[in-house]
């Protein structure tokens, strides 16, 4: 071999070592940039036990029926006809069906006093608009919708001819009325509201008027038959006074106030 054919091999030799050795750094960087599976799992292993110990986890406590706490009043929609019953059975004997719709054509609401579970069932005690009056009955709670709670209490005194509308226990309304004619009284008892209504608006109800869940054994000017309502008049100089047919009569600056600050599902105690 000639000096030119020497030159050339050590060339070529000079270049294959040089590449050996970029790749073997290429290798080193890209292994010392990028951990092995092996690394990357004994990472994650030991910042797993650097973590501290799981503090002690908490207990699911166990289903308990709803209490009625003090001042509030729970009540729920009928989202199904359904047969009120004397006791929490289905074979006790049924007191009043119960629609989902009322007369004056607004969804039927029950207000609940109690609760229990029979046989897996489970029932709730609900005040009736029903003859005799403050009568209550057990439904299936499958029967109603989602509860919905108020802190209202609504009393009307008919000897002193007073609405007076509570909150939380506290006086946030009063007014006078006019109630029931002696001949046609204003039934006493435990009651609740039940609709809120603008489409009787008229001279003789005024611009506003409540339904109530009370009955008479009288026929009342109620448009819906004998129930009880709540309504502003065009005879404001007759209240207070023992002036209609059952219904609770109020001035209509009085009804609209009263609007304002009443809930449907408000318990009404009539005395």
């Amino acid at each position: 071999m000639d000096r030119r054919g020497w030159a050339t091999t050590a060339v070529l030799l000079l270049a294959f070592t040089c590449g050996a050795t970029v790749l073997a750094g290429c290798g080193q960087s890209a292994s010392r940039g990028r951990p092995s599976h092996r690394a990357r799992a004994g990472g994650v292993d030991a910042a797993l036990a650097a973590l501290p110990n799981p503090s002690k986890g908490f207990a699911i406590p166990r289903p308990r029926l709803l209490g009625n706490r003090s001042g509030v009043t729970r009540w729920a929609p009928v989202v199904d006809p359904v047969e009120a019953r004397e006791r929490p059975s289905r074979s006790s004997p049924g007191v009043v069906g119960v629609g989902t719709r009322t007369p004056e054509g607004t969804t039927n609401l029950v207000v609940v006093i109690g609760e229990a579970v029979r046989a897996g069932v489970t029932w709730v005690h609900a005040r009736l608009a029903v003859l005799p009056d403050s009568r209550t009955g057990w439904l299936p709670r499958s029967a109603l919708g989602g509860w919905q709670f108020v802190s209202t209490h609504l009393v009307i005194n008919r000897a002193r001819q007073t609405l007076t509308l509570y909150r939380a226990g506290r006086v946030v309304y009063r007014t006078r009325v006019g109630v029931g004619k002696p001949s046609t009284p204003t039934p006493a008892g435990r009651f609740y509201i039940r609709d809120r209504l603008t489409r009787y608006a008229s001279p003789e109800y005024g611009p506003l008027a409540f339904g109530t869940s009370a009955r008479s054994a009288y026929e009342t000017d109620w448009p819906a038959g004998g129930f009880i309502g709540i309504h502003g008049t065009d005879e404001p100089g007759l209240i207070p006074g023992r002036i209609s047919h059952g219904c609770i009569r109020l001035r209509n600056a009085a009804i609209l106030a009263l609007g304002r600050l009443l809930p449907i599902g408000t318990p009404v105690t009539i005395t």
